[in-house]
C-alpha cells in the first residue's frame, strides 16, 4: 500500500514517467481542459460533481508525491464580470498547503494568455480536471528535483 496521499493509479503512473521541469495543471471546473493542454499531456477527469474535488485537494495529494519548484496561477482580472479586488481566497489555501508540505515556493500570477501559453508546451504532462467552482483556481506546477 502506498504511504503518500496520492493513490490514483493513472496520475501516479504519469508522475513516475515525468521528470524535472515537467508541468502539471490542476484545472478548475471552468478550465477548457480539452483544448488548452500540451501535445503530450494526459487529461484525468476528477470532476465528480460541482466542488468535488477541489484544486487544493489535488494540490495536497500531489505535494505528498512529487517535489514542486514553481507554482503559477492565472492573474485575476481587474475589470469586467470576473474581476476581483485582491487575491482570490483559493490562493491562500494554496499558500497554506505549500507551507504545510515544507515548500518555500511562492505563487507566480501570470496574465491569462501567458498562463495558457505556459500550459500548452511539450513539457505539460498532466491536467487534473477538478470540479472546483472558485474563480482563478487554476494552478500550474513545475516538478522539481528529489534532493534526498
Amino acid at each position: 500500500m502506498l504511504l503518500n496521499q496520492l493513490i490514483h493509479p493513472e496520475i501516479s503512473a504519469i508522475l513516475a514517467a515525468s521528470g524535472h521541469h515537467s508541468t502539471i495543471l490542476i484545472a478548475d471546473g471552468n478550465y477548457p481542459a480539452l483544448n488548452k493542454r500540451g501535445p503530450h499531456a494526459k487529461l484525468v477527469s476528477m470532476n465528480l460533481s460541482p466542488g468535488l474535488i477541489t484544486c487544493n485537494q489535488a494540490l495536497q495529494a500531489l505535494l505528498s508525491a512529487v517535489p514542486v519548484e514553481a507554482a503559477m496561477t492565472m492573474q485575476t482580472e481587474t475589470e469586467g464580470p470576473y474581476a476581483l479586488d485582491g487575491d482570490p481566497p483559493v490562493w491562500d489555501d494554496y499558500r497554506k498547503s505549500l507551507a504545510a508540505a515544507g515548500s518555500e515556493v511562492v505563487l507566480q500570477p501570470l496574465e491569462k494568455w501567458a498562463f495558457y501559453d505556459q500550459v500548452i508546451t511539450p513539457d505539460h504532462v498532466l491536467t487534473i480536471q477538478t470540479g472546483d467552482q472558485q474563480r482563478y483556481a487554476n494552478l500550474l506546477l513545475n516538478i522539481g528535483v528529489r534532493m534526498d
